[in-house]
């Protein structure tokens, strides 16, 4: 069973967190939830709380097979200061192993030097990261090892792209259908 580290930090986008740990645990992925911060309760961007289950640096980042970023402009200035989160992302990334950012996130990506080439983001995130290799025409980009995607609306694409890639094409079809996804492409 694939393993996913979904990363919260105080300010983050509830929609985009939510929904793709439902997106990905409706698939059988192992998502771990993980507190940037001294407490395992983190408030989003729209003061909804969540319990985390564990703190960030009690992660085995050797078991893990993806970690991705939610967006929320507070939470993604956490994830891009957080020396342990940054640490993670680098050695994800020297492993080829899955990375992804939704929204605000691709700003963390670039602050850890992982972020590749081709990426899109929620708009004028791009000023703050590069103008070359950005595109806003997709709902999600896969890069390499990197997956990003545009924001709230786009999360449950990015989810079910994410499981397709951890999973497979039969459950994406499934879930895509169950969720009445016929949006995503």
């Amino acid at each position: 069973m694939a393993k996913v580290l979904v990363p919260l930090a105080i300010g983050f986008e509830e929609i985009e967190a939510v929904s793709i740990i439902d997106v990905l645990r409706r698939a059988g992925i192992n998502v771990v939830v993980a507190a940037v911060g001294k407490e395992l309760t983190v408030q989003g961007a729209n003061e909804i709380i969540v319990k985390a289950d564990l703190n960030i640096k009690d992660v085995d980042i050797n078991t893990l097979d993806m970690i991705v970023l939610p967006g929320g402009l507070g939470g993604t200035d956490i994830l891009a200061a957080d020396e342990t989160v940054q640490n993670a992302l680098k050695f994800m990334n020297d492993k080829n192993k899955l990375i992804g950012a939704i929204c605000a996130a691709p700003f963390a990506l670039n602050k850890a030097g992982v972020l590749s080439k081709k990426y899109t983001c929620y708009p004028s995130i791009e000023e703050q990261i590069r103008l070359d290799g950005y595109t806003d025409k997709s709902a999600v980009i896969e890069d390499g090892n990197i997956m990003t995607s545009r924001g709230p609306s786009t999360a449950i694409c990015f989810g079910l792209e994410i499981v397709k890639k951890l999973v497979g094409d039969e459950m994406y079809e499934q879930l895509k259908a169950g969720l009445l996804a016929d949006f995503c492409k």
